[in-house]
């Protein structure tokens, strides 16, 4: 896996997956100072929502998908790291009920400490993921950095009328995750070495399950919105749906889908620093039920690395919607409803 004396990919870095992300109060308090030019009409989504993509149209139909991501690495083996980090990417352009065309490669590695058969191990897995999707990695820009850093830039393609936002909910709707939750307390196990080979395969399988199913969501009509779930957790991703939507919305937490195992790893210390970032940044917007539990609290603002996609869809085709995801190999549940905006944006109850 790696060479004689070669250090683990995981002590390289500070922090690991979307849990490297910057925290929702210090991203805003940046973007609040930076000048924003006037956006062009074809410009459909932009800065103003927090959605997972840009979407810029082309023509009358269509319009094009353009994200970027990446981060440092989450797991120790080259090929998995390299896979991970794909399948977050591309899950942008799928949240938006695109289609990937291409990607490029972002790639900053310390060269000097790791081999070049362990970085070209983690473009491959990238690549092979890339691959699954149906597209071919068609370039990118490589630095020498001090930590290990990969990710990509994916552009896809939508028809307009499939375009789905993540700030177009609707009173009524009910609201589905795609994936179980659990993977920052998984990571934190991970970067220890305590993290069994059970899990270990629990947690490679859910973060290299591409969201391909995004694609067919957005051609149902009875879907409104749609984004996923990756390092702010689910409630910080569900409080960015609801101030764009205008509306609120109550989450029953045993509903939610859990990782084996998650709830032994918190008690014995498991968690990641981001959890308590992400509980501080929505504090003011949530009512926890006195029943929520500080285990509960982690798990619900846990940092999803690849997570699920977050779906508001209308009430009667709730069920129909989540036997798609079932059929399609998603462990996915049926977590809330959308209710009329009140005083906090997010309702937690038992």
């Amino acid at each position: 896996m790696k060479t004689k004396n070669e250090p683990k990919l995981t002590s390289l870095a500070h922090g690991g997956g979307c849990g490297c992300k910057v925290s929702p109060e210090i991203l805003s308090d940046i973007l609040g100072k930076v000048r924003s030019a006037a956006s062009p009409g074809e410009l459909l989504v932009g800065l103003g929502t927090s959605d997972d993509a840009a979407v810029y149209q082309i023509n009358e139909s269509q319009a094009i998908v353009s994200t970027t991501d990446f981060f440092m690495p989450i797991v120790d083996d080259p090929v998995h790291f390299g896979a991970i980090a794909a399948t977050n990417a591309l899950s942008d352009v799928f949240a938006m009920g695109g289609k990937p065309l291409f990607a490029l490669a972002i790639v900053g590695m310390p060269v000097n400490t790791l081999s070049s058969n362990t970085i070209s191990k983690i473009l491959r897995g990238g690549s092979d993921i890339c691959e699954e999707a149906g597209i071919v990695v068609a370039g990118g820009h490589t630095i020498d950095s001090m930590e290990p850093i990969y990710g990509l830039v994916v552009t896809g393609l939508v028809d307009i009328k499939n375009l789905r936002k993540n700030s177009t909910a609707c009173v009524g709707d009910r609201l589905i995750l795609g994936k179980k939750i659990g993977v920052g307390v998984y990571s934190a196990a991970i970067k220890e070495g305590s993290l069994s080979r059970e899990y270990y395969d629990s947690f490679i399988k859910s973060t290299t399950q591409l969201n391909k199913i995004g694609m067919q969501l957005g051609e149902l009509d009875s879907v409104t919105a749609m984004t996923d779930v990756t390092g702010f957790g689910l409630l910080g991703h569900l409080n960015e749906m609801n101030i764009g939507s205008n509306i609120s919305s109550i989450i029953y937490q045993k509903k939610i889908l859990r990782h084996d195992g998650v709830e032994d790893l918190i008690n014995q210390g498991y968690k990641t620093g981001a959890s308590q970032r992400n509980l501080d940044a929505i504090k003011d917007d949530v009512r926890f039920n006195k029943t929520i539990s500080d285990m509960d609290k982690v798990l619900l603002a846990d940092p999803q690395t690849s997570g699920g996609l977050l779906v508001a869809v209308k009430n009667y085709d709730a069920e129909s919607v989540l036997n798609l995801f079932v059929k399609e190999g998603y462990d996915a549940s049926i977590i809330g409803d959308v209710v009329k905006k009140t005083e906090y944006n997010i309702f937690i109850h038992s």
